[in-house]
């Protein structure tokens, strides 16, 4: 599945944890070789940067997709060679080179700000390598999609004509034919992979796989011509002449009846052969070899060296202390019966109930103004890319997340997008709805990407590269400003906060839970809704969304404790001579961060100021 955390590096925040791999594998830069005259005049800055570049045009050709969701159309004509053991072997002769590369670099001739980009280059490097072990390749490769991670909802949508990829110009719409080729190839390289899976004994979980099947049959059953892939049909410009329009009009109806023949045959091999001899359990610590890749994924997606257990107890705790602020606010509004009576109340009650998808995107609209209002108070550094409000698409929105985030363009001229979920109103309830702007909108993954992407001082891998405890964790961070914004002073949007803080602190106890000590599915789901007011819709998205991504949902609440814990260090050293947005821009300046590095970082301001 290392494949897609890569291609969507960049197209969305709810990155799945990877640091995506990079490096120059035939450029001078990332050598070994000896250091030359006119290399030793350059300074150890000019050294490093030399290395960065190389890499990051290297990477970009590996990678197009990267590439593409920056507006680089160089490579706009292709997906990428992913699934391949030559790709992984690209990747891993990056890495190694660009470490040998940095031996070079005295890091003690660098500058604070370059020192920090010497750290991260070199932890992503050993994290990449970590990650492209024979070993670690042979439990992840032959897992290659499932409902969560996979191209075939990822693509759908980049092929639309509503995503990063342009149609503005007839190149433009014959890279997009030459890339609907690369995903047709792509889906039977999956069947390979998955065929060794069964071969090896290392298998994709039965609950996952059904979910995969449901997702084909639902694009399956969409007209041709109503499709996502026909999208570009119907807004071709009039500039293009009418002959450009009749074979390009022909030519994709030809490659999306392809396209559909090629899910076909995924959907049909994943319910005949597949599905059959999938594991019935869901944790990585039931799957052959799984107890190893988990803890090599939790270091990943933490950048800490934590334990299973360690994040179990640690969520536990979370628990407890959420529901202490949870009792309070029942006591508030003055109701009468169990937490349990009351997180019922607001699962059911038709005060929490949005009326319309119409509705509900226009309540987002309204916390965004008074979030925009408040902003200029905590923050110095705001992005120039502008924020869009959609729910997500009717072909995806059953499997999807409550919201997420897909980045702009680093030049403003695209804006980030927040996705919020509007399948099975019924079962949502409205308290969390300010928390949810502020984690995946402003000023959550929205600043965050966009300032780093549009910080063109940063090296390119920090300025659209990261790890999910930082990126995460600062989303989580941002929801508690909300207090400070005044956004919960109605004590239902507080317990909506505190409820999705709960989540929070819930996905350390049941993603341990589930990989480490073989929970069931249905015991994950109610220990949710025993101690939320999720309702089972949502709980039970969650819950398979960390059987299908192990790990990914403990970083949130290793970031944020982690930025928490380093503002309250801030303030109790500066005293009155502490400056919020200040500190904000510490945290924000240099992209996302490994949780050790972005602690030196804050040390150094401290010490410094």
């Amino acid at each position: 599945m290392k494949f897609l955390r890569i291609a969507l590096l960049s197209a969305t925040a709810l990155s799945l944890g990877a640091c995506a791999t990079t490096g120059p594998v035939d450029m001078p830069a990332a050598s070994a070789a000896p250091t030359t005259q006119a290399e030793q005049t350059e300074s150890a800055h000019d050294r490093m940067f030399a290395i960065f570049a190389a890499d990051d045009e290297a990477s970009l050709k590996r990678n197009p997709l990267a590439a593409l969701f920056r507006g680089d159309m160089r490579y706009a004509d292709r997906l990428g060679d992913y699934l391949t053991d030559e790709y992984n072997d690209a990747e891993r002769a990056a890495a190694q080179a660009n470490l040998a590369a940095m031996k070079g670099i005295d890091r003690e001739e660098l500058n604070p700000t370059d020192k920090i980009a010497y750290d991260v280059f070199t932890y992503n490097q050993d994290e990449a390598l970590k990650g492209l072990t024979p070993e670690i390749l042979a439990l992840n490769d032959v897992r290659p999609i499932n409902h969560f991670s996979g191209f075939h909802t990822f693509y759908p949508t980049l092929a639309s004509g509503q995503s990063a990829a342009p149609f503005k110009t007839v190149e433009d719409y014959e890279n997009n034919l030459k890339r609907h080729a690369e995903y047709i190839k792509l889906g039977d390289r999956s069947i390979g992979r998955f065929r060794e899976g069964m071969k090896s004994g290392v298998l994709e979980t039965s609950l996952t796989i059904k979910n995969v099947i449901e997702q084909l049959d639902t694009q399956l059953a969409i007209p041709l011509e109503e499709s996502p892939y026909w999208g570009p049909v119907g807004m071709m410009p009039d500039t293009f002449s009418d002959a450009d329009k009749a074979r390009l009009t022909a030519e994709y109806r030809k490659v999306t009846e392809d396209i559909y023949a090629a899910n076909r045959r995924t959907r049909d091999f994943l319910r005949d052969e597949y599905l059959p001899v999938a594991r019935t359990t869901v944790g990585l610590s039931q799957m052959k070899g799984g107890e190893k890749l988990y803890a090599q994924m939790i270091e990943n997606t933490t950048t800490l060296p934590l334990t299973a257990d360690y994040l179990h107890n640690l969520g536990l705790s979370e628990v407890k202390r959420i529901h202490q602020g949870m009792e309070k606010v029942k006591d508030e509004v003055g109701f009468k019966g169990t937490m349990k009576e009351f997180f019922d109340f607001i699962r059911t009650d038709p005060q929490f109930k949005p009326k319309s998808r119409e509705g509900l995107t226009q309540a987002y609209y309204d916390v965004g103004k008074v979030v925009d209002a408040k902003v200029p108070e905590l923050f110095s550094l705001v992005p120039k890319s502008p924020l869009e409000i959609r729910p997500y698409e009717e072909f995806r929105e059953k499997f999807e997340a409550g919201g997420s985030y897909q980045s702009g363009a680093p030049d403003g001229s695209r804006p980030g997008i927040f996705y919020f979920n509007a399948y099975d109103l019924p079962s949502r309830t409205t308290p969390g709805i300010t928390t949810l702007y502020l984690h995946e909108g402003a000023p959550g993954h929205h600043f965050q990407i966009s300032l780093a992407q549009e910080n063109e001082a940063l090296p390119a891998f920090m300025r659209f590269g990261g790890n999910t405890a930082y990126v995460e964790g600062w989303a989580l961070y941002s929801e508690t400003l909300g207090y400070e914004m005044g956004l919960f002073e109605d004590p239902y949007q507080r317990q909506g906060t505190l409820d999705d803080e709960m989540l929070r602190a819930m996905r350390l106890v049941v993603d341990t839970g589930l990989h480490s000590k073989g929970w069931s599915r249905d015991q994950a789901i109610k220990y949710m809704t025993d101690n939320s007011s999720m309702g089972l819709t949502d709980a039970t998205a969650e819950v398979e969304r960390y059987i299908a991504i192990p790990s990914q949902a403990l970083a949130y609440k290793v970031g944020a404790l982690t930025i928490q814990r380093l503002r309250r260090k801030a303030e109790a050293a500066m005293g009155e001579d502490f400056d919020i947005k200040q500190f904000h821009a510490q945290v924000l300046g240099t992209g996302a961060l490994p949780m050790p590095v972005l602690e030196k970082k804050i040390d150094d301001w401290i010490a410094n100021r």
